[in-house]
């Protein structure tokens, strides 16, 4: 699979078209999640189109279905690549994000987030769940039979995703880190080979990319490890 790696533009505008100018759309797609879409709004999603990328809208929908309906289909009038909801938000909201995608000739990948890769087994604890790649599993799997074309997962519950649910179930990995990168706010890490050994399809590489002295250099090194 070619173009796996998505990096996101968790900036303010002026920043995310300055980033996004010294990347290569060939080899990356961009996420424009809550504070740049809250920031700026649809705007953004045009003007990242217009250079020639791909986007994931990653706002994590997450309502009562009607409402979870509404957004998705907001969503795909864009034209984005990609959009995510919650799967916690249970069948019903996820057939309803599912039958929004009716009708679009070239409708978005909708993906279901699991688990944050920032939770911890602990973190997990204290709001009252218990078990990480059981939760993952047990999430993955209402996606999957609400018919959603894959998930938010850790790398390190890909494998099991992919064992359970075949090939064609995607798999989106946050929580990439290139080896000796910070962890920053993340939890649950891989590097990008381990993530790709482990059967992600698209990995989610932030700041060792954005925050590094040449972002496109840093892309292409990683591009090509994983390729």
């Amino acid at each position: 699979m070619e173009n796996r790696i998505i990096i996101p533009l968790d900036v303010d505008y002026i920043n995310a078209l300055n980033i996004a100018k010294t990347l290569d759309p060939k080899i990356c797609r961009l996420k424009v999640g809550n504070q740049l879409f809250t920031s700026s709004g649809p705007q953004v999603i045009n003007d990242l189109k217009g250079l020639g990328f791909e986007i994931f809208l990653d706002l994590k929908f997450h309502d009562i279905p009607n409402t979870v309906y509404g957004a998705v289909r907001s969503a795909a009038d864009l034209g984005v690549w990609m959009v995510n909801v919650h799967a916690s938000g249970g069948i019903k909201m996820l057939e309803a994000s599912r039958r929004a995608l009716e009708g679009y000739d070239q409708p978005p990948l909708l993906i279901g987030v699991t688990v944050l890769t920032s939770l911890s087994e602990d973190a997990l604890k204290e709001v009252g769940l218990q078990g990480v790649s059981e939760q993952v599993l047990r999430l993955a799997t209402l996606a999957r039979e609400c018919e959603l074309d894959g998930v938010v997962c850790a790398s390190s519950d890909a494998k099991d995703i992919k064992d359970k649910f075949g090939e064609d179930f995607l798999t989106v990995t946050p929580g990439i880190r290139p080896f000796q990168s910070d962890l920053d706010d993340q939890s649950r890490v891989s590097t990008p080979e381990e993530a790709i050994k482990n059967g992600s399809d698209f990995l989610v590489i932030g700041r060792p990319i954005t925050g590094s002295q040449n972002p496109r250099a840093t892309l292409e090194e990683i591009n090509l490890k994983i390729a």
